[in-house]
């Protein structure tokens, strides 16, 4: 059967190698596909990845870096799940990923290994584990949940399919297993159905199975099918079968009947078995998809078999549903997607040709509505029709395909029956039975409603229309208007009768409807005409559908000028403004128009409302100067100010002041230019300067930073505004600091009486100039002199200011600045005052009135530099008498009390208040004496050094530095660079220091000596107050300080001061003296103190003499004292000594030190002793080790044996690799045995040659480290039967396989690893390394086994591996039989081909090259087989026909010259019509002049140089030859040359023929000439009817009268004139009727122009608006309109329903 033909259409979507997919991943637990939108697949090499491929664009495929075992798109969105094991365990684990949110949904941990697992839904997942079944949910945070437990007949199944119902609520779990023993090749599958409503299973055998929903006629409610496929083999026989049942049948309601079919195969595919279902609910079929590629169609509902064809050479293994399409989707091996769709336009016929199933085809017609059946179905209805089965015909009618009988006819058929009496109308039966089924068409729908609005039921029309049973049209809405417009409405909306939808709402008057309805559909009507209209009943309804019209998408479909002229028209002047105030909102420069004529109108009418337009500033594109003048002429000052633009305008309307408010002017000002505002303030003051002045002044204020300060003020002096001025400045003053601006303003304020502002000011301000600021207070003699005061007070000028108010005689200021304002500045007003011969009364009398606030300093000075002082002794006095404790006031008296000599010494020493050192200065001169006195008592250091200095009174000098105790000004008296140094030391040593009874001073004069580095004074000092028996004999620490003293400055006196001294720290002393390498001091002192451990030290780390520290530790017999010298010893190397010193120190801390030194100097049996005595004391690891250790190193075994079974802590498995690596291997066999490590002890035995022990030992470690290590010593010591024990465990381990092979194979092992690997085959752990290795090993050493062992293990062999191996081995034959296992079929046929004398197997190489992927292969395959076998050329060229370039190899056959060896090839290709095959056939056919042959193939295959071979055989020899050049010629066009070939070898008929077929009259007329020169009358009589519409009548007549063949061609002439005679006849037929009908239209057009003439006479199409008084123009309404009312807006008129 042809592919058009085909019921079912096959098409290959895609390939996955196209795409980058390795062949070896496209298998079942690779690839998925859970929908028909996306294909899954999980990759391992070269890295883990998963590739999505969207089938919407698969040449785009989505590839991500990600491990997993498997992995499942989403049937309908970019979700992604996947499943991992985790490791070392059963588990997996389960993660859903969002692809396009990048995002991960759930995560789950299944406790059990997922073995299956499917989306069944969208939002669910099916799980299947080795024992139970579970769903889980992707929304919200479910953990999966069990639904079932697996029956046992499916256990140890391969699970394929995993499905449920639309409804959930049943589910299928399909698996495969093993088949029966006798028949093992044949799979036997096993199914389970659960109920989930009854939670019961049911275990069946099937393959596949599916689930479906079909409606029962009689049942409303849709029941649920289930179809499965069984293939079993049952005592001999294989039983194939198809069932359909249905699940859970509803009680009391018709059920599904059982179905079941056979499902054939083939001879061939006997073990062949289904492994897919699929469900077509499109079209209501069932698609069985098996193994091997076939494919079954059957009818759901009568599970009739529709078709079968085999649609894969390859093995399918994965299936699914296109819903779309109504087919399904399936991947095979080879990587094809392809696609199975129902071929719609064959299916029907193949149906109902092919199977002969009518009825079957009718109902695939009516179910997937598609044509072919439309015969039977029209030939069907019309015999129930006869047969009076109305209510059948009816439902026949109602379900036809495409709707083909639910036409106008069927309708009329319906109407023409005759009504029974008490029986429903046939035609009423027939809408019911089509509004049962579904919607009526137009038609239908406007009969059916005909009938119901003529029996008034117009409430049954509502119903059908809401349910949406009826197709709406106008025609319908027509009709149901006459009942009711609202219903009208719907309808015309619904059929888009768009100017009967407009015309309804205008009659409605619901014009905002309009608009929107408009918008949606995309309607135009005469929106103008609307708005007059509304117009005329509604000014704000108007306003309200104008503005709609305004926002309309496209722009307003009315000029907004029109539209508001309109409203204009009617004086509708608000209206007008609200339109226009919200269309010209955008504030466009194209609406400069409509601003301006807005404000007109508002300007003119409405001023309030225009400023308030203005106030707003929503428009900027107006005529300012129009809009300037108008708002000048109805009052609007500001307005106008703010839009004239020219300097007199503006002068001639700012003054204006008393109908502008201020704050506007203000404001006003401020859109000026500097000059213009100046030029208009000047105006304003000239006009009214009273008036106009404060306006002036809060603009100059606002604006002063734009005019400039300077030129407000020259404004204002312009016009001697002080006023203007002060208020001006007054503002600006705070924000300035220009002293000039200070002193106007201040100048102002006096000028206008201002005098507490002066005040103010003078008193506040930091800016004016003071001079000037005083000077100008001081000309201005102002009768307040407090500005002055405030100037001179804060600017320094008070001498100034006392001269000024002395000289005026304002006595009383001075008193009240001194009291009030400023009492500190008392000294300068009374130095003054002395200065202009003041009375001293009123200056004491001035100075009293003060008292305590005076500043007695300045005052005294300021009289001391008058000599005025005694002046002030009364004053100083009466303050001493208060209580003053003030230091200047008692430095004053003390001065007086001085100079006056009134007992200075009582004064300076009682007085506790004065400054010493301002009273000491004072003195200095007088009496040095009392400047000692005074510098004493106030501690000044050096102010009293100084004057000791000078008058030389170093007695004084010592016994102030001695008790001061300071160590600061020690270190200043005891400078070397203080000349009187020496004096001062003398003083101290002889005089201050022993008449001294304070251990203080002492210490302190000590600690400065020290400091100051004076050693030999020190002692000096020290021997003074220590040895000479004074009250500081005994001091511990004067004692220590002298030998110290002396251990840095005279060491050779520190032996005396020991023996002298005892009250002294001995150990730090001591340690002092270590440190000054007084070593024998040192030990004298350690000695002397009993310090034994530190006087060893000094011994052994100083002194350096062992000798002597044993001497003195056997003197003394202390544990710590043997401890150091032992340590001594071990540092030097004397070990021996060292531990016998430890030993009798009983010290055991140093045993790391000890051991390490003893294993240097390797003195075992001295260590075994010291760690005997250890152990008594610690228990620690590295002693019992290392003892343990030692034992070994002096070969004391059984010491280790008695020692390892007592209670110790020795690290034994240290110890054990300690003496493995040191090559002790007797001690540490003993050590790991007893510890058991089996490991170390094998490898111990092996180097003991223990090979036997040490493979026991290995095979209790059971490690592959310790296995391996035993096998190579074994098999170096060939022991080749110990090493193959080893070799059995190691090489079960894939990872260590390799390196045992090599380890053999590097020492020529080669038999005895081959018997190794033999062995291992038959082990329960042998993988595919073995057997790979195995191969290897035959391809190298055993070549003859290796094809057995190949064909043996294929499927456990590592290919890839062993090819290699044969490749370098050149095993050919085998190396070709791996490529074809591993599908490497490239690499096969080049094997074959490069070593065919090995390799080579016709059979064999058909099977392989015709799975190649290269196509050079082919023609390499061509040029072998022409080669090496040219019998069998063509049987392969027949496999590769559908694949190779048959021009090409063509080509190379021809240039090899054996162009005739594929002959049979060609012929069966030739069908291809290819240009070269054709031409190289027709080349053959001549050379072997098979005419026949070469005719038919030019007739059937035109591809080829036809005017080519013409030219070649039209001078052949052969008559038939040279014939069918001619044909050739015919067939190409070259009538002539054809014509003439024939004529030369007399084939008169073929010329006849070609002259006929070429419809050329000049040809044809040339052949009867030729036939009347040669007397062919026959040939001559017969042409004219070959040729007969060719030759003109005339020229035939003429030939035959003049060659007198007239009774030749006188049966021609009868027929011509027949002819013709009938063509007049029909053409004066037409003629009249086209006549008839040109009348027929003018009557009907004439009649139509009446009619329309009649409407236009009632009624114009759309009225004008009424005329505006004043505007003009308009119409007036037409007075014979009566009441018929308007036609609808933008409709032409139209009659009454």
């Amino acid at each position: 059967m042809a592919a058009a033909n085909a019921p079912i259409a096959m098409k290959e979507v895609l390939t996955l190698p196209s795409i980058g997919i390795s062949p070896q991943f496209i298998t079942f637990t690779n690839v998925t596909m859970e929908s028909d939108k996306f294909i899954c697949v999980r990759e391992t090499a070269p890295q883990n990845s998963v590739v999505i491929i969207d089938m919407n664009m698969p040449m785009q495929p989505l590839r991500r870096p990600i491990t997993a075992d498997s992995a499942l798109m989403n049937p309908n969105s970019r979700i992604l799940a996947l499943k991992a094991q985790l490791p070392g365990t059963t588990q997996d684990h389960l993660q859903i990923f969002n692809i396009e949110m990048k995002a991960k949904m759930k995560s789950h941990q299944m406790p059990e290994q997922v073995v299956f697992w499917k989306w069944i839904s969208p939002k669910m997942l099916g799980l299947v584990t080795l024992t139970s079944v579970y769903h889980w949910s992707i929304e919200g945070d479910s953990e999966p949940v069990k639904m079932f437990e697996r029956t046992a007949n499916l256990v140890n199944n391969q699970i394929i399919n995993y499905k449920c119902d639309p409804s959930e609520k049943w589910l299928v779990l399909i698996g495969i297993a093993p088949g029966a023993p006798e028949r093992p090749q044949l799979v036997k599958g096993n199914m389970q159905l659960f109920s989930v409503d009854q939670q019961r299973s049911q275990a069946l055998e099937a393959h596949a199975a599916s689930f479906a929903q079909f409606k029962v006629p009689g049942n409303e409610n849709s029941s649920i099918l289930i179809s499965f496929a069984t293939k079993t083999f049952n005592a001999g026989q294989i039983t194939s079968k198809l069932h359909v049942i249905e699940l859970g049948a509803q009680p009391g309601k018709p059920s599904f009947s059982k179905k079941q079919a056979d499902l054939f195969f083939p001879p061939d595919f006997q073990d062949d078995f289904p492994v897919a279902m699929q469900m077509s609910h499109k079209y209501g079929l069932i698609y069985v998809i098996t193994k091997l590629g076939l494919l079954f169609v059957y009818d759901l509902e009568t599970a009739s078999a529709v078709y079968r064809n085999r649609i894969s050479p390859d093995p399918i293994f994965l299936t699914s549903e296109a819903s779309g399409q109504g087919g399904f989707y399936a991947i095979n091996r080879r990587g094809q997607v392809l696609l199975a769709t129902v071929n719609e336009a064959t299916i029907v016929p193949f149906v109902s040709g092919q199977l002969n199933n009518l009825e079957l085809a009718v109902n695939l017609a009516k179910r997937g509505n598609l044509p072919g059946a439309e015969n039977l179905v029209v030939q069907r209805f019309q015999e129930l029709f006869a047969q009076t089965k109305y209510k059948e015909a009816a439902e026949l009618a109602a379900e036809s395909p495409q709707g083909i009988l639910r036409t106008p006819d069927t309708v009329a058929k319906f109407q023409s029956v005759p009504v029974q009496a008490g029986q429903t109308p046939p035609l009423l039966q027939y809408f019911g039975t089509l509004l049962t089924r579904g919607k009526l068409n137009a038609f239908e729908s406007l009969e059916l409603s005909r009938l119901v609005v003529n029996q008034n039921k117009k409430n049954l029309l509502e119903n059908w229309l809401a349910e949406d049973k009826l197709e709406c049209s106008e025609e319908l809405g027509d009709l149901v208007k006459t009942v009711d417009n609202d219903l009208a409405l719907k309808i015309y909306i619904k059929a888009r009768a768009t100017p009967k939808v407009v015309a309804a709402f205008a009659e409605r008057r619901e014009f905002d409807k309009i608009l929107i309805y408009s918008k949606q559909v995309g309607y135009n009507p005469d929106y103008l005409f609307l708005l007059q209209t509304i117009l005329r009943t509604d000014p704000q309804g108007a306003v309200n559908f104008a503005l709609m019209m305004s926002q309309m998408e496209g722009g307003c479909p009315v000029d907004y000028n029109t539209i508001t002229d309109l409203f204009l028209q009617r004086n509708l002047i608000r209206e007008a403004t609200a339109f226009l105030l919200d269309v010209l909102k955008p504030n466009l420069p194209e609406h400069a128009f409509l601003q301006t004529k807005v404000l007109e109108i508002n300007l003119v009418t409405f001023p309030n409302v225009a400023d308030a337009i203005l106030a707003n500033g929503m428009f900027s594109h107006y005529d300012r100067p129009r809009i300037a003048q108008l708002c000048e002429k109805a009052g609007l000052y500001v307005r106008a100010l703010q839009h004239y633009t020219e300097l007199p305008d503006i002068k001639r309307v700012i003054v204006n002041t008393h109908a502008i408010e201020p704050q506007s002017l203000v404001e006003f000002f401020g859109t000026l230019s500097r000059e213009w505002a100046l030029e208009c303030m000047k105006d304003l003051l000239l006009v009214n300067l009273r008036g106009n002045l404060q306006i002036i002044v809060q603009v100059a204020k606002e604006y002063c930073e734009q005019l400039g300060v300077d030129a407000c003020i020259k404004l204002f002096e312009q016009f001697k505004s002080y006023e203007g001025l002060y208020f001006f400045l007054g503002s600006y003053l705070s924000s300035s600091e220009d002293p000039d601006i200070h002193y106007k303003y201040i100048e102002a304020a006096a000028k206008t009486g201002q005098i507490k502002e002066v005040e103010r000011v003078t008193r506040e301000s930091n800016f004016y100039d003071p001079e000037k600021t005083k000077n100008f207070l001081m000309e201005a003699k102002l009768p307040d002199a407090r500005p002055l005061i405030n100037v001179c007070d804060r600017f320094g000028f008070v001498p100034d200011l006392t001269h000024y108010l002395y000289t005026n005689n304002m006595l009383r200021y001075i008193e009240g600045y001194v009291q009030k304002v400023n009492p500190g500045n008392a000294p300068s007003v009374v130095g003054q005052l002395l200065d202009d011969e003041c009375p001293e009364d009123f200056i004491k009398g001035l100075i009293l009135s003060v008292r305590s606030l005076l500043p007695v300093e300045p005052l005294v000075e300021e009289c001391e530099k008058r000599n005025r002082l005694r002046l002030l002794t009364q004053f100083l006095e009466h303050l001493v008498s208060e209580g003053s404790q003030d230091v200047h006031v008692h430095n004053a008296l003390g001065k007086i009390i001085i100079e006056s000599n009134n007992n200075p010494e009582h004064f300076l020493t009682t007085n506790p208040y004065y400054d010493s050192r301002v009273v000491g200065k004072y003195c200095e001169k007088r009496d040095p004496n009392l400047a000692v006195v005074a510098y004493r008592r106030g501690q000044c250091d050096d102010e009293l050094i100084n004057v000791t200095n000078k008058n030389s009174l170093f007695k004084l000098q010592a016994r102030y530095v001695v008790e001061r105790m300071d160590g600061d000004l020690w270190e200043k008296v005891l400078n070397p660079e203080n000349e009187y140094r020496r004096q001062l030391i003398d003083q101290v040593v002889s005089t201050a220091l022993p008449e001294s009874k304070s251990p203080e001073q002492v210490s302190a004069a000590v600690k400065a000596f020290m400091t100051a580095d004076l050693p030999h004074e020190l002692i000096e000092l020290l021997e003074k107050i220590v040895l000479q028996n004074s009250a500081f004999s005994g001091n511990f620490n004067l004692q220590n300080l002298l030998i110290l003293t002396a251990i840095k400055a005279d060491p050779s006196r520190v032996i005396d001061y020991i023996n002298r001294l005892d009250n002294f720290d001995g150990p730090a002393v001591g340690e002092v003296a270590v440190e000054a390498q007084l070593y024998e001091e040192a030990f004298a002192i350690f000695k002397k103190f009993n310090l034994n451990v530190q006087a060893v030290n000094v011994l052994l780390d100083n002194i350096r003499s062992i000798d002597r520290a044993v001497e003195f530790a056997f003197r003394v017999e202390e544990d710590a004292v043997w401890s150091q010298v032992a340590k001594a010893q071990l540092r030097e190397g004397l070990v021996s000594d060292a531990i016998e010193s430890f030993i009798r120190a009983d010290d055991a801390t140093q045993f790391l030190d000890v051991i390490r030194a003893s294993e240097d100097a390797d003195v075992y049996p001295d260590l075994v002793r010291y760690l005997l005595m250890v152990r008594q004391k610690v228990k620690e690891p590295k002693v019992d080790s290392e003892l343990i250790y030692a034992y070994a190193k002096i070969d004391r075994l059984g010491e280790i044996e008695e020692f390892i079974l007592m209670p110790n802590v020795a690290n034994l498995q240290n110890v054990g690799d300690r003496l493995f690596d040191e090559a002790l291997y007797e001690a540490a066999k003993i050590i790991f045995a007893f510890i058991s490590n089996w490991a170390k002890l094998a490898v111990t035995l092996v180097r003991l040659k223990q090979f036997q022990g040490a493979v026991d030992a290995a095979r209790k470690a059971n490690s592959s480290k310790t296995w391996k290590e035993v096998c190579f010593a074994c098999v170096d010591a060939e022991e080749f039967r110990l090493a193959q024990i080893c070799g059995l465990n190691i090489i079960v381990q894939v990872d260590d396989l390799e390196e045992v092979s090599e380890y053999y194979q590097n020492r020529g092992c080669f038999n005895e690893l081959i018997s190794l690997m033999e062995s291992g085959l038959g082990l329960e752990r042998a993988h595919m390394g073995i057997f790979t290795e195995l191969g290897v090993l035959y391809a190298r050493y055993r070549p003859e086994k290796l094809m057995e062992h190949i064909k043996l293990f294929s499927t456990r062999l590592n290919i890839p591996k062993l090819i290699r191996a044969c490749d370098e081995q050149q095993h050919w034959k085998e190396l070709t039989y791996l490529y074809i296992q591993y599908d490497e079929f490239d690499n096969a046929a080049t094997t074959v081909m490069n070593h065919s004398p090995e390799a080579w197997d016709h059979m064999q190489f058909k099977d392989i090259i015709v799975k190649v992927a290269s196509v050079e292969l082919y023609y390499k395959a061509v040029h072998f087989y022409l080669q090496e076998h040219p019998d069998l050329i063509n049987d392969m060229l027949n496999v590769l026909a559908l694949r190779i370039d048959h021009t090409r190899v063509v080509d190379i056959m021809r240039k090899a010259g054996h162009l005739r060896l594929v002959k049979p090839y060609m012929v069966a290709v030739q069908s291809n019509n290819v240009s070269a095959v054709n031409e190289a056939l027709n080349e053959i056919y001549v050379e072997e002049e098979d005419y026949d042959r070469l005719r038919e193939s030019i007739d059937l295959h035109d591809n080829f140089d036809q005017i080519g071979l013409a030219q070649k055989i039209e001078k052949h020899e052969l008559l038939e030859m040279r014939r069918v050049a001619a044909y050739i010629y015919k067939k190409a066009g070259r009538w002539k040359q054809s014509i003439t070939l024939s004529k030369k070898d007399k084939i008169y008929k073929d010329a006849m023929e070609t002259a006929s077929q070429s419809g050329d009259q000049e040809l044809a007329e040339e052949l009867l000439v030729y036939f009347i020169e040669q007397g062919k009358k026959e040939c001559f009589a017969s042409c004219l009817f070959v040729c007969y519409d060719l030759v003109r009548p005339d020229v035939v007549l003429e030939l035959a009268w003049i060659n007198n063949m007239v009774d030749f061609a006188f049966p021609y002439l009868l027929q011509f004139i027949r002819e013709y005679s009938g063509k007049v006849d029909e053409l004066i037929k037409d003629k009249i009727e086209a006549q008839k009908e040109v009348k027929a239209k003018e009557q009907e057009e004439k009649e139509v122009i009446a009619q329309q003439n009649m409407y236009a006479q009632l009624l114009p199409l759309a009225l004008p608006a009424p005329p505006m008084p004043g505007m003009g123009g308009g119409f007036a309404p037409p007075q014979h309109m009566g009441g018929m009312g308007m036609p609808p807006y933008g409709m032409p008129p139209m009659g009454s329903y």
